[in-house]
């Protein structure tokens, strides 16, 4: 009710500024302690190729951080492709978006010709967003990162790997980021960070009603 003195500040790098600029300066406690868990295990403070999943983009944009000038770091950033990239169901922002202001921000959305914001899909709800944050658009635009979009199916498939393997269960919106990996192009030797942004608990009952899917 009082729009001159009332902000709402999300926990996303989107919105007005200053508030993105914040959340990813808090975020880049991520990259900061990567460097030095790379220092220690490798002896180098940086990978090759960093990979975080996108919907606003506070995960990637705190682990892109530190990295953000290093031309010699790949940033890879993840979307939604939710039922296929243009099957009408999806999130894929960096490839269906356009220029516009959502949230008081001006950056990549997705949007009909005269401008009303088309429903995103994502069958992870922290990916299902119709727009993308302004830094994240800018790196995409720029080339400084390459988006991968991935579908539903891929997301929970590796998700599945992942929890056989290692024994670890991810979010819905990390698991994107797990299965971008066998769309990427990289070198034998290559060091590559993936970030697990999120534990899948909370994507417990979505894991168990699509298992009999991918057994």
């Amino acid at each position: 009710n009082n729009p001159e003195d009332t902000h709402y500040i999300i926990g996303s790098v989107v919105g007005p500024h200053p508030y993105p600029d914040m959340v990813a300066r808090f975020q880049s406690v991520i990259s900061e302690e990567v460097k030095w868990q790379l220092q220690e295990k490798t002896g180098r403070d940086h990978p090759d190729i960093v990979m975080a999943c996108v919907g606003g983009g506070s995960n990637a944009a705190g682990i892109y951080y530190h990295y953000l000038d290093r031309p010699e770091v790949r940033l890879v950033a993840v979307e939604a492709a939710g039922l296929g990239i243009h099957s009408g169901e999806s999130a894929a922002t960096s490839v269906l978006g356009s220029a516009g202001i959502i949230h008081g921000s001006k950056t990549l959305l997705m949007q009909t010709a005269d401008g009303q914001i088309i429903e995103p899909y994502s069958i992870s709800a922290g990916l299902d967003y119709p727009g993308i944050g302004p830094l994240h658009a800018h790196l995409i635009q720029s080339g400084r990162a390459e988006a991968i979009s991935i579908t539903d199916a891929q997301a929970l498939q590796a998700a599945y790997h992942l929890t056989r393997i290692e024994g670890i269960i991810p979010a819905l919106e990390s698991a994107h980021a797990f299965a971008a990996l066998d769309h990427l192009a990289y070198r034998e030797g290559d060091v590559i960070v993936i970030n697990l942004s999120g534990r899948g608990d909370k994507d417990l009952e979505t894991y168990i009603k699509h298992l009999p899917d991918h057994a």
